[in-house]
C-alpha cells in the first residue's frame, strides 16, 4: 500500500484503460433496508456519491409503494437531486412508472427482467415472455422521448429455485431486450453463484449473438466471495461498465439467498491497483459509506471501508 492509503498501480495488459461504475447503492441498496431511510438522508447520500466522483448514480425506483415501501418517496427525492451534474437513472417497472419518471424530467430509465421463469413469477408475477411484453411499450416510449434505457437481467448464472441457468436461456432474453431497444444490458448474478469461467462463457455467447460488449454491464453479488474475480473476468473480455453499491449495501428482497452487492470501494481498490481509471476519489467514497453506515446504525460490510476507516467493526 502506498503512503496515501492506495494500492500501487501495476497495469495488466489487455484490460480497459477506464471503467464506468454504475452506482446502485441509493436504489438497490436502500430498497432492502427494513427501516425506511429519510428522504433527506437519501438525497445527501446521492450528493456525497456525486462529490466522490461517481458519474452514474441510480437514484430511485418508480414502483408501486406497496411493493417497495422503502422507495415510496421517489417523487420527493428525484427533484432534490435532479440538478446534480451526473446521470441519475431510475427504475420503471411499467408504463405508469415511466409516466411518473418522465413527469419529473428523468431521461435515463431501467426495466428489470428475469432470465428464469421462477424469478419472473416471484418478482413480477408474470412469465418471462409476459414481462418482456410489459416492458416493450415502456422501452419504446422512453426511446421516443429521447431517453436512454437500461435492461437489467436477473438470475443470469443461477436461480434459487431452478439451479444453474443455461447460457442460451440468458442469451435469448438479452436478445429480446436489445431488439426492443434497450441501449445497455446489465447481467445480474442475483444470488452470487457465478464463477469466472461461467462469466466468460456467457460473454462469449453474447458475442456470438452479435450483442456488442460495449452495450454490456455486469452486476455481481458477493455471496460466495466471487464478485471481484468475476469482475476481472468480465474486464478481460472487454466489459467497461460495472455495477457496484457504496459500502456493499443491498441484496434482493425476492431472493432470500442474495447477500450484498459488490462494494464500490472494493471495486475501486482493485481497479486502482490495475491502473484503471474510474474518476472516483476513494477517500471521499469511503467517508460517504462510513457516514451512511452511521445513518443505518450498523457497520459497512465493505472490507476496504473497514480497512481505510481504521475502525473496529
Amino acid at each position: 500500500m502506498t503512503a496515501g492509503g492506495l494500492p500501487m498501480a501495476v497495469p495488466v495488459e489487455g484490460l480497459p484503460a477506464r471503467v464506468r461504475i454504475h452506482e446502485v447503492g441509493a436504489r438497490d441498496g436502500l430498497q432492502n433496508e427494513k427501516a425506511t431511510v429519510p428522504t433527506e438522508v437519501k438525497a445527501e447520500f446521492i450528493r456525497r456519491l456525486a462529490a466522490a466522483g461517481l458519474t452514474t448514480i441510480e437514484a430511485t425506483s418508480f414502483v408501486h409503494p406497496r411493493w417497495v415501501p422503502q422507495l415510496a418517496d421517489a417523487e420527493d427525492l428525484f427533484p432534490m437531486v435532479g440538478d446534480l451534474p451526473v446521470d441519475l437513472p431510475v427504475l420503471v417497472p411499467n408504463e405508469r412508472g415511466l409516466d411518473r419518471a418522465l413527469a419529473l424530467g428523468a431521461r435515463r430509465v431501467a426495466v428489470f427482467a428475469s432470465a428464469t421463469e421462477s424469478f419472473a413469477k416471484a418478482n413480477l408475477n408474470r412469465t418471462v415472455d409476459e414481462a418482456l411484453a410489459m416492458f416493450e411499450p415502456v422501452v419504446s416510449r422512453a426511446k421516443a422521448e429521447g431517453g436512454h434505457v437500461r435492461g437489467y437481467l436477473s438470475m443470469c448464472f443461477g436461480d434459487p429455485w431452478e439451479g444453474p441457468v443455461p447460457v442460451p436461456q440468458v442469451v435469448r432474453v438479452c436478445r429480446a431486450l436489445r431488439d426492443m431497444g434497450c441501449d445497455e444490458l446489465s447481467l445480474g448474478d442475483t444470488i452470487g453463484v457465478a464463477t469466472p469461467g461461467h462469466v466468460r462463457a456467457l460473454l462469449t455467447a453474447l458475442d456470438a449473438e452479435g450483442i456488442p460488449v460495449e452495450a454490456l454491464g455486469v452486476h455481481f453479488h458477493d455471496t460466495y466471495g466471487q464478485a471481484l474475480a468475476n469482475t476481472l473476468a468480465a474486464l478481460q473480455h472487454g466489459v467497461t461498465t460495472v455495477d457496484a453499491s457504496a459500502g456493499g449495501l443491498g441484496g434482493c428482497p425476492y431472493a432470500k439467498s442474495a447477500t450484498g452487492n459488490l462494494a464500490t470501494e472494493d471495486l475501486v481498490w482493485m481497479l486502482r491497483g490495475l491502473g484503471i481509471d474510474t474518476g472516483v476519489d476513494l477517500g471521499l467514497l469511503t467517508a460517504t459509506s462510513v457516514w451512511m453506515a452511521e445513518q443505518l446504525g450498523r457497520p459497512s460490510p465493505s472490507r476496504t471501508v473497514r480497512a481505510l476507516s481504521h475502525k473496529e467493526q
